[in-house]
């Protein structure tokens, strides 16, 4: 067996624990914020997502997603059921950990984006059709963006790290363009909620949704300082980069709240936060701490803008993960164009305001362009296929019953006071 790097697996494993912990905070966040009658079904979600994941990833996500590549576009069939890992390590030479670690910190990552989907359906989703949604999402469309930008091979890996070489530290393209996307292309083909644009549909525990925020948040520092794949200066970077993005966008999210409607709310701060994490996961480790608070003001303010979006042109994004994950995504991506600094990572670039000029921008945006047209069309694709075949949306009666009681015979809160009522 190779030897590996303790204090680097322990940072890893620790990691992989930190960012798995982001699905059930991000089913709490989520529950919070729809009403009640579906509070548990959009908890359900998140946690078949974990599930299905699982068990594609072990069978071969992995392997397709990290197995040496074919012409840059998806991995290989060598480590099926995990084969060939159990005694293998990655990494550089003075820092290498085990394959299996590796393997199961980019598992988390695979679950948190499909969960995210979720959010752009809430209240109208079969919820048999969504686990089948999850397998094919997860095996046509997460594990080829996930090989094209995280499999680097020393120039026979994924075609955007290794041959386009743009720049993502930990997931802007993989997970934050590629869930909004996904979620504005879902969004479209179920159609808007029954009372969309008429009914508030407020939050229904905005403490659920503050604590599921504050969960995320946690869990973001293993997703973004994990991704160094190593505890040293590269980490410590990511993650001061990561409180300080998460933190000025949460801030900027309520002071335009309160410039353009005289309140600043729960729902806002805990937006802004997300849209700050969001923005920064994937240039924390090329930014300096300036770069990071520059990116963390001006993704507050514009995606707060970005979620009132859906409004104007019409989609039922349901939780906006469009608003803040696809629009904070783009905006993370082209801040690695444009702040990116050789002094916080050697291996990175320099931006445009670094005097690096346009090249590496002009990388971003391909990758962007990329990246967000296949999701959507392949997205699209998928649950179209869905819709016309076993039905992908509830009957409206059952929307306006809630899902709870129609799919899992539960409901959230015992208003009757009768423990035995189900």
């Amino acid at each position: 067996m190779n030897a590996v790097n303790a204090g680097d697996t322990a940072w890893v494993l620790a990691s992989s624990a930190l960012v798995l912990f982001m699905t059930p905070g991000l089913a709490v966040f989520y529950g919070g914020m729809v009403r009640a009658k579906s509070a548990l079904n959009m908890m359900m979600m998140s946690f078949a997502a974990i599930g299905v994941t699982t068990i594609i990833w072990v069978l071969y996500g992995y392997s397709l997603a990290f197995g040496k590549s074919n012409n840059g576009l998806i991995g290989g069939f060598e480590h099926i059921g995990l084969a060939g890992t159990l005694d293998q390590v990655v990494g550089a030479t003075d820092h290498q950990i085990p394959t299996l670690a590796f393997a199961m910190f980019q598992l988390t990552f695979a679950i948190i984006t499909v969960a995210l989907l979720s959010g752009a359906i809430a209240d109208r989703a079969k919820f048999g059709s969504w686990v089948v949604f999850v397998g094919l999402w997860i095996t046509l469309v997460y594990i080829p963006i996930c090989h094209w930008v995280f499999a680097a091979q020393n120039g026979e890996g994924g075609w955007i790290i290794d041959k386009l070489k743009a720049l993502d530290f930990a997931g802007g393209l993989v997970v934050e363009i590629n869930s909004g996307a996904a979620a504005l292309a879902l969004a479209i083909v179920l159609g808007k909620r029954d009372g969309f644009k008429k009914d508030p549909m407020r939050p229904h525990n905005m403490p659920l949704v503050l604590l599921g925020a504050g969960m995320l948040w946690f869990g973001w520092f293993g997703f973004n300082a994990g991704s160094a794949l190593s505890a040293g200066h590269l980490a410590a970077t990511a993650m001061i980069n990561t409180q300080i993005a998460t933190a000025a966008a949460a801030m900027t999210w309520i002071i335009y709240e309160k410039l353009r409607n005289g309140k600043a709310t729960t729902l806002g701060v805990a937006s802004g936060a997300i849209a700050g994490a969001v923005a920064i996961t994937p240039s924390c480790g090329y930014l300096n701490p300036l770069g990071a608070l520059a990116l963390g003001l001006v993704a507050g303010v514009v995606s707060a803008w970005a979620v009132t979006r859906k409004y104007k042109f019409g989609y039922d994004d349901s939780l906006d993960v469009v608003g803040v994950h696809g629009v904070g995504g783009l905006l993370g991506m082209l801040g690695i164009g444009l702040l990116a600094t050789l002094t916080a990572n050697a291996a990175g670039a320099n931006g445009l305001f670094f005097n690096g000029g346009t090249t590496q921008l002009n990388r971003q945006i391909i990758a962007i362009i990329v990246v967000a047209l296949f999701s959507f069309c392949a997205t699209w694709l998928i649950a179209t296929l869905i819709s016309k075949t076993i039905g992908f949306r509830v009957f409206r009666e059952d929307e306006l019953n809630g899902l709870d009681t129609t799919f899992h015979a539960e409901s959230a809160y015992d208003i009757t006071g009768n423990s035995n009522r189900y």
